[in-house]
């Protein structure tokens, strides 16, 4: 009888064991099947971000809109995304991980319904910000989603995959706009990411997990506010640098940077002081961290580079080396896979080595990649084009991983949600201020040429050399900075998660 006891104990032990090992792997199952849903539908919602590009000629002749009319279909969309991500942090406080994806996706599902079948350059504009909308709710709820879910020792490998995300679709979306447009009208970019994303929506409805518990938290509307009119304005402020006639001298350019300005000061300030009772729209503790805050300098100026890059070599195939839209997208597609197929390697390497050995080589080759463009000029062969722009996706690849894995995992797992829509809110933000810096500083040039008797050719050309020189003295400063980025010190298991 003795015997028995024990016996029936080590077997019920046992029987314990082993449905506990199976609740782990059904959770750990459903969980990788969750962040495998975010992950293809933020890949989708940020492909739209740049797709537009390439599609501009296009636009113009078919709905009869000139160019500048035609780049607030990007400039609305970057305009929508800055005033919207600060938002999230709220949000997704405020409400469960599944009725957040259901609103983004929602949201960008009706939005590229509404683009498929617009009539006009109104309703395609709606369209955008519609589109923008669900875009930016996106992007923090991956990173919150992934921070929660996934134990430390392993979320390189999953940053990784994000990595992809967050720097391949931005520069394949030129490549599938010029494949798409080469045999179909405009509106089919549109129509071939709807099913896409109706399908993730559905998917997601089904299996995307509530990893916290949504608590009531005030919605401080005068921060909203504040946001909107901060961010908004220096984003449109920016964009609108490289689009408005006179450049940097015209007082149209100024006013909303102005604006932008004081409201970014305020709304910081509100935030310091409402952060003291945890109710800030956008907690700014995050920044003392000093690992985040590095993180934060690094990923600032990469993404200046990808975005100015982004915008400037396909004007610079097609207005100097006279390439069509096709080849262009096709130029720009080498380094794109590259960047995607290196990004699950250097998550792995992270985790075993930690960020330094990636982000100090990985910042010295994206600002040589930068420097070998300044040498672009009016006979420059498409292999050194295409080799440079590989060389800089190899580097960005180096960097976006660890600065979002060591950035990220520094701070409380409290703030996951405002560091997460912080980094966001620094990306569109970034992006913003590479497009104005290489477009304005390319315009400025260009015109003073073509005014003092160049052909319109040599003073492209030159407009986009002294372009390059500047986006290569800015990645300058990103060397000394990668030296400080380390490997944070554990936070602990990941957040228990809900229903």
């Amino acid at each position: 009888m003795s015997d028995t006891i024990p016996t029936t104990a080590a077997a019920a032990s046992a029987d314990e064991s082993a449905a506990a090992t199976a609740e782990t792997a059904r959770i750990g199952s459903r969980n990788r099947l969750a962040i495998s849903i975010l992950l293809v539908s933020t890949f989708v919602v940020i492909l739209n971000e740049t797709i537009m590009s390439v599609a501009v000629p296009q636009l113009m002749d078919d709905l009869g809109i000139q160019a500048s009319a035609a780049q607030w279909l990007t400039t609305a969309f970057l305009l929508t995304m800055a005033i919207v991500i600060p938002i999230t942090g709220f949000l997704l406080q405020r409400f469960s991980t599944r009725s957040v994806f259901i609103a983004a996706m929602s949201l960008f599902s009706a939005g590229t319904l509404i683009a498929a079948i617009a009539p006009g350059f109104e309703v395609l504009l709606v369209a955008r910000v519609v589109q923008a909308m669900g875009t930016a709710i996106m992007i923090p709820l991956l990173f919150t989603t992934v921070l929660t879910l996934v134990p430390e020792q392993s979320r390189g490998r999953v940053m990784g995959n994000i990595s992809i995300v967050i720097s391949v679709a931005p520069a394949v979306g030129p490549t599938i706009s010029g494949l798409i447009l080469n045999v179909l009208d405009w509106r089919w970019m549109f129509i071939i990411v709807l099913p896409i994303g109706i399908i993730a929506l559905i998917l997601g409805i089904v299996r995307i997990p509530n990893v916290s518990e949504p608590r009531a938290t005030p919605l401080d509307m005068v921060s909203v506010v504040l946001s909107a009119i901060g961010f908004g304005g220096l984003v449109y402020g920016l964009s609108g640098l490289g689009e408005t006639e006179g450049g940097i001298a015209n007082a149209l350019v100024w006013a909303p940077l102005a604006f932008g300005a004081i409201g970014f000061t305020l709304f910081v300030l509100r935030q310091l002081k409402l952060q003291q009772r945890n109710i800030a729209l956008l907690d700014l503790r995050t920044f003392a961290s000093k690992p985040f805050a590095m993180s934060i300098v690094m990923i600032m100026i990469s993404m200046v580079a990808l975005f100015g890059t982004i915008i400037l070599l396909p004007i610079y195939t097609q207005r100097v080396l006279g390439l069509d839209a096709l080849t262009t997208g096709l130029m720009l597609l080498p380094g794109g896979l590259v960047m995607g197929l290196l990004a699950p390697f250097v998550g792995r390497f992270y985790d075993k080595h930690g960020p330094t050995v990636l982000v100090v080589p990985g910042s010295i080759i994206v600002s040589s990649a930068l420097w070998v463009m300044t040498m672009f000029g009016v006979d420059t062969a498409l292999w050194m084009v295409v080799g440079a722009h590989v060389m800089l996706s190899i580097g960005l690849a180096l960097l976006f991983t660890p600065l979002f894995t060591s950035g990220l995992a520094s701070i409380k797992p409290s703030l996951y949600s405002h560091g997460s829509a912080t980094v966001s809110t620094v990306q569109q933000l970034a992006g913003a201020v590479g497009i104005a810096v290489f477009i304005t500083v390319m315009t400025a040039r260009e015109n003073a040429l073509v005014s003092g008797g160049s052909s319109v050719l040599d003073a492209t050309a030159a407009g986009i050399h002294s372009a390059f020189v500047c986006g290569a003295i800015i990645s300058l400063i990103a060397i000394p900075v990668s030296f400080f980025i380390r490997k944070p010190a554990s936070n602990g298991a990941p957040v228990p998660v809900g229903h």
